[in-house]
């Protein structure tokens, strides 16, 4: 392919060609074409300078083709018909039918919270899909998408490039951005209305992404906690908090997810308000008129609808 491209071959010039074959004039062939004569001998100059040889020979008013050119003609109608074909069509795409792969990012988060609702759709509605996760965060995503290792990505980010599109699927008035205290009441004997300093007084465990212990607290108040030990996700807070002493601060919805395998645990209010932010389905550009791609969008989006509830508007 890489010879074919630095051969540098238009491919019109076989058309061209094959409406000059077909008319057995030069003349004629441009008027069916709605060009003027001299377009269409220049074009035949230059493929027959690509050739390396005479495809046509002059025979009275007309031309006929030489021994080349009929071999050229034979070969021009077996390829591009097809060719023309797959062009003007419109691809048909059958989710039942189909066995595509999605590369899905998503935030650690929502592995628990959203991605069961999507596979139970996809179950239903695409039995053959495949779904590949990879994590992604407000730090990753960008790349991630530009350099399509994934499809489409689910979480929070801040401002992307215009070839990437976003769709809201909370807002800061939703549930999904607000966040509570989740602990262990065997360990920790909170009261009912936690007060911010008996909330600074305990332990926690903070989830960070840059790998140090500056978690959603830090980054939104710019106060430090007493934290004994951080993680790089959400999915490694209910095992933590389990059987412990320590606080998570987690989104509500998480933290009610976690507590259905683990009903012991418990939540309290948070003494203070965390800055919410909207969850983004983001895809790119490139894969915006991909029809399993639309589809899968589609279904990632009722599936929030169903955990999340609809945006605001």
């Amino acid at each position: 392919m890489n010879d074919l491209y630095g051969r540098d071959l238009d491919l019109n010039l076989l058309r061209v060609f094959a409406v000059v074959a077909e008319e057995g004039s030069i003349t004629r062939a441009a008027s069916r074409l709605y060009v003027t004569q001299p377009a269409v001998s220049a074009a035949m100059r230059r493929l027959t300078s690509f050739v390396g040889t005479e495809l046509f020979v002059r025979q009275g008013r007309g031309v006929v083709l030489t021994n080349r050119g009929t071999e050229l003609l034979t070969a021009a109608r077996a390829y591009l018909p097809p060719l023309v074909a797959a062009t003007m069509a419109v691809p048909v795409f059958d989710p039942k039918r189909s066995a595509a792969t999605v590369p899905m990012g998503l935030a650690d988060a929502l592995e628990a919270l959203l991605l069961p609702t999507i596979l139970t759709l996809l179950r239903s509605e695409a039995p053959e899909m495949q779904v590949v996760v990879m994590p992604a965060q407000f730090r990753t995503v960008e790349e991630l998408l530009l350099s399509n290792k994934v499809g489409l990505a689910v979480c929070v980010a801040d401002e992307l490039p215009r070839s990437i599109l976003r769709q809201p699927l909370t807002s800061r008035s939703q549930t999904f951005g607000a966040f509570v205290c989740l602990y262990d009441p065997r360990f920790s004997k909170l009261p009912k209305t936690l007060s911010e300093r008996e909330y600074f007084a305990r332990e926690h465990i903070a989830v960070s992404y840059a790998g140090d212990a500056r978690g959603i607290v830090e980054d939104s108040l710019g106060k430090s906690r007493k934290v004994r030990v951080s993680v790089p996700a959400f999915g490694y807070v209910g095992e933590v908090v389990d059987g412990s002493p320590l606080l998570a601060t987690v989104p509500f919805l998480l933290a009610a997810q976690i507590m259905k395998t683990r009903p012991h645990l418990r939540t309290v209010r948070m003494p203070f308000s965390i800055g919410g932010a909207n969850l983004d389905l983001l895809w790119s550009r490139v894969t915006d008129d991909d029809d399993a791609m639309r589809f899968v969008r589609d279904l990632v989006t009722r599936a929030a609808r169903r955990v999340l509830g609809a945006p605001s508007k």
